[in-house]
């Protein structure tokens, strides 16, 4: 089992920085996000070029340290579609340097029709929004096969794939061996269902199992009826209890610190060594 950051929440530009503040908290990598922690490499298609990509694996590498996934976020039921065309474009982006980067995944979350608010849309839990994510990701993944990796995906209450089993539906239909699951059990929470954390993460692995690639590791508090994030450790969850869970089903997971920034960094880092 395995502790990462999400590269832009070290609060650092460049990948020479970036590398320096994992090896500073002891961490073994990042997830990614290329166009948020380096200034030469735009959000476009083809923003990102194999020899950015080497250069990047060569100082992560040079340091012991490895990428557990690539973000390539984008919102796949955006109501601008030549936004969702370009950001088609960009993850293809990146599932061509992927192995460059000496990463196999490259993920996303299945959006909503909140457009760049993310949040919840009645449209979101439609039929015809679940087949236009299964048909964007169903594309991405026939494209990440030719390139030899895998898509991820990741859903959240807020989001076309709210919950474990519409998650699980959509991969059913998408139907593809490279399609792997990035499990945030924050994201699936909401005061409707805050009190069975522990249930929904037990549901998830047993439904998606070794499939789930990632684990994103966050806290929260519950403030004024609403569902709050803290940073981890900070907050209500047993992470004693989390990673004993997560063990149990995949062994060699890997854990990514999202959200967590600051000074919260090192103490969240601290907390769960002592699990893992």
């Amino acid at each position: 089992m395995k502790l990462f950051i999400r590269s832009h929440d070290l609060g650092v530009k460049g990948i020479d920085n970036v590398v320096a503040q994992v090896c500073h908290h002891n961490l073994d990598g990042v997830q990614l996000v290329a166009y948020k922690v380096m200034e030469d490499v735009p959000y476009t298609p083809d923003g990102i070029t194999q020899q950015k990509a080497q250069q990047i694996a060569d100082a992560l590498q040079g340091a012991g340290k490895q990428i557990a996934l690539i973000g390539a976020y984008f919102n796949p039921v955006h109501s601008n579609k030549d936004k969702v065309a370009n950001c088609t474009e960009v993850f293809k982006s990146y599932l061509r340097v992927a192995k460059t980067l000496g990463c196999d995944m490259v993920g996303s979350e299945t959006g909503s029709f909140n457009d760049d608010k993310w949040t919840y849309h009645p449209s979101n839990r439609t039929d015809s929004a679940l087949q236009t994510v299964v048909e964007t990701f169903s594309h991405l993944a026939d494209y990440a096969k030719d390139q030899g990796v895998c898509i991820a995906m990741e859903g959240a209450f807020g989001h076309v794939c709210y919950s474990v089993d519409r998650l699980k539906q959509a991969i059913d239909q998408i139907n593809k061996d490279n399609v792997r699951v990035i499990f945030d059990l924050y994201n699936y929470l909401d005061i409707s269902n805050v009190d069975q954390c522990y249930q929904i993460l037990e549901h998830g692995l047993q439904v998606f199992g070794d499939q789930i690639k990632i684990f994103h590791i966050k806290d929260f508090v519950v403030v004024d009826g609403k569902v709050k994030q803290v940073g981890v450790g900070k907050g209500t969850l047993d992470f004693e209890r989390i990673i004993t869970t997560i063990k149990q089903y995949v062994p060699n997971a890997n854990l990514v610190l999202e959200g967590t920034t600051g000074e919260d960094i090192a103490f969240a880092v601290q907390h769960l060594r002592r699990y893992i």
